[in-house]
């Protein structure tokens, strides 16, 4: 799941939410060329913590 944002903190905090939900992050907010800010988050496998992703 991708989020999009104007600022950082709204990409945190959709991103927070998503982990909240189950989901875990592989890419923490990063300013886009087109001033927007992007993260992405993947569903967690089953048994698996809220930890990040490894790169």
């Amino acid at each position: 799941m991708s989020v999009q944002a104007d600022s950082e903190d709204e990409c945190a905090e959709v991103l927070a939410r998503l982990v909240e939900g189950g989901f875990v992050p592989v890419l923490t907010p990063r300013f886009m060329t087109d001033g927007r800010w992007l993260a992405r988050a993947v569903p967690a496998p089953a048994g698996r913590g809220r930890e990040p992703a490894e790169r």
